[in-house]
């Protein structure tokens, strides 16, 4: 069996845009007609230069090569140009392919990806979403933020919390923390203390012991203003604090970890077991959030979580994408005893459920794993193409100027 085509998409994503602007798939196909698909979660360059790059990484590494051969693909395209270290684009393209490789295996082998990595841990997944506006952009730092919203008004908050709890979910995450650029991090201002501590408390009042509250933020600050925001929001007592400092530098991560009773969760904007194992070395999170459109791909991350285990760190896996790094997510959470929770995008409904010829199944809060062979979905390629992104901006971005107190 070789690999003998490759094609690309770029898939604008419809208003609201939850899970982000756009999303990038691969399609890899077999001289034999199996299809594999994959997904990049990476937003350093813009997304038609990422499908190209992808497209370079598949002709010099994967073409002519038998797809089950995922090791060696891995070690070649990580060591391409004579690199050999953590590169998120180029992690980016390789998760996509990766994972369209285990597609491919899963298909020939008629099997689910999660039954050759270990078999089945858990019947379902526990999963969380974000607090979403009801209307106008799901972006915090952009122009709708100063009206009421989810991410700014507690009484919205706690309605749109217990909307949730009533229909099925048992957590919940917002970004409530203020402002994030380019030059954090920053010491947080009295305001943004203030309302973080207002919007947790109501939720918190809202949802009782019925849910647990992520509380997400950008690496917004500094280690010294983490933990005043962590003091401010610990009586709430969140299931997570995530990623409370810029992830450069696990050092100052580890300062965090230390002097607060919130777990931190930190990771999806890493890449390999390398840099995974520098916040468990140091103990700088608790629980990681591996993305596996950027973390290097299914058999990476799944190293990372053997990783984790062993230093008793449970994995949240982190999606805010399309549905085909959900799909990777799903097939990898079913086999790790330390999963933890699986982030969905609302309940895998919308544009996600109609760019799929089957949607992933949710139930009651929880995510059932497809049992299709290889990652349990099909991209509807047709709904793909009719949605072509043509815009310039990036899947995420950090405001270009400093932060005014």
């Amino acid at each position: 069996m070789r690999i003998t085509d490759v094609k690309t998409w770029v898939v604008g994503n419809p208003p609201p845009q939850a899970g982000g602007r756009y999303f990038i798939f691969v399609r890899l196909t077999t001289d034999g007609g199996v299809h594999g698909y994959g997904e990049a979660y990476n937003a350093s360059f813009g997304p038609h230069v990422t499908a190209r790059m992808i497209e370079d990484v598949a002709a010099r590494h994967l073409v002519g090569r038998d797809p089950h051969d995922i090791e060696a693909f891995w070690r070649r395209a990580y060591s391409s140009g004579f690199t050999q270290r953590p590169d998120v684009a180029m992690m980016g393209c390789v998760s996509a392919l990766e994972m369209a490789c285990w597609d491919i295996v899963g298909k020939e082998a008629g099997r689910p990806v999660y039954k050759l990595l270990g078999g089945r841990v858990h019947e379902t997944l526990r999963s969380y979403t974000y607090l979403y506006p009801e209307t106008g952009s799901v972006y915090p730092d952009e122009a709708e933020a100063p009206q009421r919203n989810v991410y700014n008004d507690p009484e919205l908050a706690a309605a749109a919390a217990l909307a949730c709890v009533r229909q099925g979910f048992d957590a919940v995450k917002f970004d409530p923390a203020g402002p994030y650029t380019a030059f954090d991090g920053h010491q947080p201002r009295l305001v943004d203390i203030d309302l973080s501590a207002r919007m947790v408390m109501a939720v918190r009042e809202a949802v009782g012991t019925a849910a647990d509250i992520l509380f997400g933020t950008h690496g917004q600050f500094t280690p010294a203003g983490a933990l005043r925001m962590a003091r401010a929001i610990e009586p709430a007592d969140p299931l997570w604090f995530e990623e409370p400092v810029p992830p450069d530098s696990p050092e100052a991560m580890a300062t965090v970890a230390r002097q607060t009773t919130i777990p931190i969760a930190a990771g999806e904007r890493l890449t390999t077991k390398h840099e995974f194992a520098r916040l468990l070395a140091l103990g700088a999170a608790a629980i990681l959030q591996p993305d596996l459109g950027r973390s290097g791909g299914i058999l990476e991350t799944k190293k990372i979580a053997a990783m984790a285990e062993a230093h008793h760190v449970q994995i949240a896996p982190h999606c805010y994408c399309g549905p085909l790094v959900a799909a990777a997510n799903i097939q990898l959470a079913v086999t790790l005893p330390n999963f933890l929770i699986l982030e969905s995008i609302r309940t895998w409904d919308g544009f996600h459920a109609a760019l799929l010829k089957s949607p992933i199944v949710w139930q009651d809060g929880h995510v059932v794993p497809s049992g299709e062979p290889g990652l349990g979905v099909e991209l509807d390629e047709a709904v793909a193409e009719a949605h072509p992104y043509d815009g310039d901006r990036l899947h995420l971005e950090m405001a270009p100027d400093p932060l005014v107190p």
